[in-house]
């Protein structure tokens, strides 16, 4: 859904939702390390009459830990403001009556603690990172393939993501490996999924046409955005590769240098007399 029309399109809009790792900051040693202009178009955004969430796929820590290291980095972000799998795919399991299995980082187990664990009837896998060993991925295999009808829950399918030492993979990977295996399909829980973008756009109050995503992932900031029907603007930040310009199935409405750019375009544009 590229539409030609950026910054132009930035009167009509009422609503941003950030992805973080990659167009906020880059993960990695102790808090990582905030993109530059990255806290002040923050600030900025805050400051204008647009609503501003943040929707992330990051699965390494409960969101009450992963917003205090933001706070800590220097950016004016609530917990109340972020969207993230974990507390969405708790919810889903408790709602279905769900069991799970978990393969996931020891910090986002937390999420899981009102979560029935006890014989499992599914697995919920994030971005596990180091414990994404041969034994854990099999034992994940066994519970899978000893069910009458395997279920596959995966926080988010990215490929890989950006650290400040180089891209690492992401949970994708790992999902795609346990699909193959067991012969099935992961249910998705974040972005790309549109019930998770659409869980953003009803806390916002907005309609999809109203509302701009920012992120470094084309395919799945951008192109989940724009199935949704919101504009979609990328980042050369994060995990943006220059081969994202020329992707044969998503192009983004916009491709900026970093989000201050990003932001300091859509706020003239917004200042300016129709």
């Amino acid at each position: 859904m590229a539409d030609t029309d950026w910054p132009g399109c930035a009167r009509s809009l009422k609503g941003v939702i950030l992805d973080m790792c990659g167009v906020l900051y880059d993960s990695g040693e102790g808090d990582g390390v905030a993109i530059p202009g990255s806290i002040e178009a923050v600030k900025m955004l805050k400051a204008s009459d647009l609503q501003l969430r943040f929707c992330t796929n990051e699965t390494q820590a409960a969101r009450e830990t992963f917003v205090a290291k933001l706070q800590r980095l220097g950016f004016d972000i609530l917990v109340s403001e972020v969207f993230s799998p974990a507390p969405a795919a708790a919810a889903v399991l408790k709602e279905r009556g769900l069991r799970p299995h978990l393969l996931v980082y020891d910090g986002l187990l937390p999420e899981f603690d009102s979560v029935d664990q006890s014989n499992p009837n599914c697995v919920v896998i994030g971005d596990a990172a180091e414990k994404f060993t041969y034994q854990n991925l099999n034992e994940a295999f066994r519970v899978l393939t000893d069910l009458e009808k395997p279920l596959l829950f995966s926080l988010g399918q990215g490929r890989y993501y950006k650290e400040t030492d180089g891209l690492k993979l992401d949970v994708g990977a790992y999902m795609k490996a346990l699909e193959y295996a067991c012969d099935l399909k992961a249910e998705v829980v974040g972005k790309p999924s549109p019930t998770f973008f659409q869980s953003v756009l009803n806390d916002m109050g907005l309609q999809p046409h109203e509302v701009l995503m920012i992120g470094d992932d084309l395919v799945n900031d951008v192109g989940g955005a724009q199935r949704c029907g919101m504009r979609g603007v990328q980042v050369r930040t994060g995990k943006y590769r220059p081969g994202d310009e020329t992707h044969p199935a998503v192009t983004a409405d916009a491709t900026v240098d970093s989000l201050a750019r990003a932001v300091d375009a859509l706020l003239r544009q917004r200042q300016q007399t129709p």
